[in-house]
């Protein structure tokens, strides 16, 4: 059933349609409009913006949350998004909320995040979109203030509309709901991983390598997502999917010409 004076509200993720993340954003904005469900079948953490091009993709109706229409997708995050859109959705959607992750998606992670790279394609699509994690990486993670804050960011994201190609990217604190402190509208920390592979060997004798590392946070000046979710707020930061480096260009062309 269809009901086009309601929003139309796009939920999925990267963690899988099992996952507890998506079943509490179902449950937080279930209310708010028409939610339509789809999400990948299996674990996709990490995949980024990849896309399936030399297989078939498969999708398959799932009950899974009740009355609320939910399709489980064989491919990445993105290309739930992309069959969603093309297969699924009886109209653009009005709204594309992606998560709730399992874990950190601020600063540098948003260039590996599946959580990111599905509402990146809705925003793509013209769909004002928001990817949402929660700093907990667990399974049996607390999701009660996850809820609050993702209903929040829908309900706004609904109420003052937004230019088609939104996209912003929401990280969530972990912290009881007493020392929150609110949503802050920030930028992206400069900070990365320093990664390392420690090198084992498996029990046939065959060496392979585990990625291990840190993150580093080398952004010591104020407004960053880093700093706010460090502070107890839940981090907001707009993005844009040009990834010019305006600076650069400027150089080159002083430098290097049109020639």
């Amino acid at each position: 059933m269809t009901n086009d004076s309601q929003p139309l509200i796009l939920i999925t993720n990267d963690d899988g349609i099992t996952a507890p993340g998506i079943a509490n954003l179902v449950d937080a904005v279930k209310d708010l409009g028409q939610v339509v469900v789809v999400a990948p079948d299996k674990p996709q953490s990490g995949m980024g913006h990849a896309i399936t091009i030399g297989e078939p993709l498969r999708l398959k109706q799932s009950d899974i949350f009740g009355d609320i229409e939910a399709w489980e997708c064989s491919g990445t995050p993105a290309d739930c998004v992309k069959l969603a859109r093309d297969k699924i959705l009886h109209r653009k959607a009005d709204l594309c909320l992606s998560g709730i992750n399992h874990g950190a998606n601020h600063s540098i992670n948003i260039i590996y995040s599946g959580t990111m790279s599905a509402a990146m394609e809705a925003s793509i699509e013209g769909i004002p979109s928001a990817g949402l994690s929660l700093l907990d990486f667990r399974h049996e993670a607390d999701f009660s203030l996850a809820k609050e804050v993702a209903r929040t960011i829908a309900q706004r994201m609904l109420a003052h509309p937004m230019p088609e190609h939104t996209l912003l990217n929401v990280n969530i604190p972990k912290l009881p709901k007493e020392l929150y402190r609110g949503i802050k509208i920030c930028r992206q920390a400069h900070a990365w991983w320093k990664e390392e592979f420690d090198h084992r060997t498996d029990p046939r004798g065959k060496d392979y390598y585990w990625m291990t590392g840190k993150f580093i946070n080398m952004d010591e000046r104020p407004d960053t997502d880093v700093e706010a979710l460090e502070a107890g707020y839940a981090s907001v930061v707009p993005v844009k999917i040009d990834f010019t480096d305006y600076e650069m260009k400027k150089i080159l062309e002083k430098d290097w010409g049109n020639n």
